[in-house]
């Protein structure tokens, strides 16, 4: 039987709503696992969908249906990357090409910039340097990382991607 889709938007609203409070992309996947087990007891998130389903196939739908998509909308906004590197949000840096996996821009003054999460920094530096070598008079600007915890908010680690960084001729990097 399949989820309504009244039924689904709701829950996806509700579930992000909890996941943005609690900073979702900053949390362990133990604590991310305490949450799918509340929510799956839950009688108006796991009570509601068990209607739907088999109760051993919530949590699972959970996981994979409702909030799978919760990072990478996250991750889609351009707003915020665009700040971080000193790059206007008004318009005024005309947008020449949106890019995904990882997300990033080509600006018509031939800049390229990418963000994602540091776990992924190889793919984030990586696709910069090749977009902005296939772009005709691209140029490597800018990379913004995020969820930069755990060994990634050591200065050790930090230097090893800067100096990645820094050899394929990206200008900036910001760590958040």
């Amino acid at each position: 039987m399949r989820v309504p889709d009244e039924i689904r938007v709701g829950m996806r609203q509700k579930l992000w709503a909890v996941a943005s409070e609690v900073d979702w992309a900053n949390l362990s996947s133990i604590e991310k696992s305490a949450y799918y087990e509340s929510w799956t007891r839950d009688p108006e998130v796991g009570g509601t969908l068990s209607h739907y389903m088999d109760q051993r196939q919530v949590r699972v739908y959970i996981k994979d249906t409702v909030m799978k998509g919760f990072g990478r909308s996250r991750l889609a906004d351009a707003n915020k990357p665009m700040r971080l590197l000193g790059l206007p949000v008004d318009g005024s840096a005309a947008v020449t090409k949106d890019y995904e996996r990882p997300h990033g821009r080509l600006l018509s003054d031939g800049r390229v910039i990418a963000w994602g999460t540091a776990k992924d920094w190889k793919a984030v530096l990586m696709s910069i340097h090749e977009r902005a070598f296939e772009a005709d008079g691209g140029r490597a600007y800018g990379a913004v990382l995020s969820s930069a915890a755990g060994k990634f908010a050591e200065d050790s680690t930090r230097e090893v991607v800067a100096d990645a960084a820094k050899k394929l001729g990206i200008e900036k990097l910001v760590w958040l």
